[in-house]
């Protein structure tokens, strides 16, 4: 049976392909089918399997050379032997693995699509937390004060009192923030759509019902705005990034549908480092309110500087890597990184599917556990959503739990001052501190996880060179890593993937030894090791330290050099507390005792 008519696609491919140019004229070169077997590598002996290696050369022609500089990518060594044989079959063996990618039976894989393999935080034979969902808020009112800057900067948890009785209505709060983001976006540049009727529209719903007697609960009527890598119906999605500034969903995120319910009030789209790395994306920098000198730090830089500056109530951000702690810090604000899977991901921005997290960022801790408490919970568009309770009482006691810390890492950067004292304010609370460590392991292996993630993710915006049109092009922006992890072994992927489930492990045996854990909040490690494991991290304002230099989420650029201040620049600093899996009522209710013992909350940037 001649070839041309046993496979004519093939055929096809192999002449007309952008992998297969050469094939046509090179397929006469190919071995000669041997006696009993057919020329795709069947044999006509019934029964007889296939084997790998037979199949009809497809592709360019590679040679041992060709090997010899590929493996300067992957780190192997092979010999002269080794390279022929690789180089003899590689268009026969390997390269029609790439057929989905390169045609001609090309499938186009949909953005929700999700992998076959899911990441399961919780190990077997790990316990499950057997509490019941509780949520019990402060009791704490005080009078509506009579400026609305002092009402801008007003906790949730107080907003929501004043609103609840009637003293403040919805569409006054909205119409503060409304105009204080169109006062002060032109500095900060934090917003990429204000949704101003959207805002007015669902803020007098809120009034209506409130004066109805049907009043949803803590949420209701408080303006909020979320990173623009969330669904809003109608209403334009960009993430951030050049090629989708005109990208406009049909349906809300599962998160912006929570909050509907909760009666919340959207006013904003806020920016996110493009795609979800940093802080610069097509509308600029976005910059800290505290020192406007110095960009948010990203990607979750809208949020944390709309935060911080009083622009809204409350915003969502999302963490792969670090995306809601490292704003929270810089800008000085409240960032909740739950569990993975406790908050839904439907209708957001995939980076990695493996380890994006959506959740809160505030002015205050409290604030964090409401917002959380309305967004938890499984949907079906998320395979990795599951069900979990939420147990937060804000007048809990604390004292006895053990806080662990690694002795090292609190005496050097990016340890502070402030850091330290803060052991001294978790043993003056009446907590235990509890000395404990994890092996001196190579853990930024794991971001193999990431970037290999992101680059499936982003395939097509790379292969098309549209992510050519990215603002940021510097050697540590996304398109160069979308590229360079073309390259990375699939070998090495399933090895950090089984790293990962070590590395998991070592987490559950720290654990069993303390309650919860407090860290300098850029610990790279800890930044790796909890976002690869799933744990969830609160990081909060614990103080303020003076800086000389602007800091920067970019690698240096000796041409562009960041700002020196002298004198130094007073600036916050925060702490984080990592909890077990699915254990945020913990690390809340301690993190609201610190916050109550450090009383640096309400202070506010200078200029808003």
């Amino acid at each position: 049976m001649a070839d041309e008519t046993q496979h004519p696609s093939r055929r096809k491919f192999l002449v007309g392909s952008s992998l297969g140019a050469l094939a046509a004229a090179l397929h006469a070169q190919a071995p000669a089918a041997q006696p009993g077997q057919l020329p795709n590598g069947q044999s006509e002996t019934p029964g007889a399997p296939t084997a790998f290696g037979t199949a009809p050369p497809v592709g360019p022609q590679v040679t041992p050379a060709t090997f010899a500089e590929a493996e300067k990518l992957v780190q192997v060594e092979m010999t002269p032997a080794d390279r022929a044989t690789a180089a003899g079959n590689w268009r026969m063996q390997m390269a029609p693995l790439y057929e989905r990618r390169t045609g001609p039976r090309k499938i186009a894989l949909e953005e929700t699509l999700a992998p076959a393999t899911q990441w399961n935080p919780t190990l077997p034979g790990m316990p499950k937390s057997a509490s019941a969902h509780t949520f019990i808020r402060s009791k704490t009112v005080v009078p509506l004060p009579t400026d609305e800057a002092s009402i801008a900067f007003a906790p949730v948890w107080q907003l929501s009192r004043w609103i609840e009785s009637k003293q403040l209505t919805s569409v006054h709060l909205t119409e503060i923030y409304l105009k204080r983001l169109e006062r002060y976006n032109s500095q900060l540049r934090c917003v990429i759509t204000l949704t101003r009727e959207h805002a007015l529209q669902q803020a007098r719903q809120a009034d209506s019902e409130i004066a109805a007697g049907k009043y949803r609960g803590p949420l209701h009527g408080i303006p909020y705005g979320v990173k623009d890598l969330l669904d809003t119906a109608g209403i334009p999605t960009t993430w951030g990034a050049e090629p989708y500034r005109n990208r406009v969903p049909a349906k809300d995120s599962a998160v912006v549908d929570r909050l509907n319910a909760a009666g919340a009030v959207l006013v904003a789209k806020l920016s996110l480092g493009a795609l979800a790395l940093n802080d610069i994306w097509f509308g600029g920098q976005t910059m800290n309110p505290w020192l406007p000198e110095e960009g948010a730090s990203g990607s979750s830089a809208g949020p944390g500087s709309a935060v911080a500056a009083g622009l809204v109530g409350f915003a969502i951000g999302s963490e792969t890597g670090g995306s809601i702690v490292s704003p929270s810090m810089r800008c000085g604000v409240t960032g909740l990184r739950p569990t993975y899977g406790r908050v839904p991901r439907t209708g957001a921005m995939t980076l990695c599917w493996s380890l994006d997290k959506l959740g809160p960022m505030t002015r205050s801790v409290e604030d964090a556990m409401l917002v959380l408490d309305a967004i938890s919970g499984p949907d079906p568009g998320d395979l990795a959503s599951v069900p979990s309770s939420l147990s937060f009482n804000a007048a809990a006691k604390i004292s006895g739990l053990r806080v662990g810390y690694f002795p090292a890492w609190m005496k050097e950067a990016p340890a502070t001052e402030v850091d330290r004292a803060s052991l001294e304010t978790v043993k003056k609370l009446g907590m235990n501190l509890v000395e404990v460590k994890l092996p001196d392991w190579p853990y930024d292996s794991l971001n193999l996880i990431l970037f290999a993630e992101a680059g499936a993710a982003f395939e097509e915006l790379t292969l098309s060179h549209q992510v050519d049109l990215l603002k940021a092009q510097v050697p540590d922006a996304w398109p160069n890593v979308f590229r360079q992890s073309r390259f990375l072994s699939a070998v090495d992927f399933v090895q950090a993937d089984r790293f990962r489930r070590k590395v998991a492990q070592e987490m559950t045996s720290v654990f069993s030894e303390c309650d919860l854990l407090l860290v300098p909040s850029l610990r790279d490690e800890m930044l790796v090791i909890s976002n690869n494991t799933g744990h969830p991290s609160l990081t909060f304002r614990a103080g303020f330290v003076e800086i000389a230099e602007a800091r920067s989420d970019w690698a240096p650029d000796p041409a562009h050099p960041l700002p020196k201040f002298s004198p130094p620049r007073r600036v916050p600093h925060g702490i984080t507390l990592i909890g077990r899996l699915f254990d945020e009522g913990t690390i809340g209710q301690v993190a609201l005792a610190l916050e109550r013992e450090f009383n640096v909350a309400g202070q506010r940037p200078p200029d808003f």
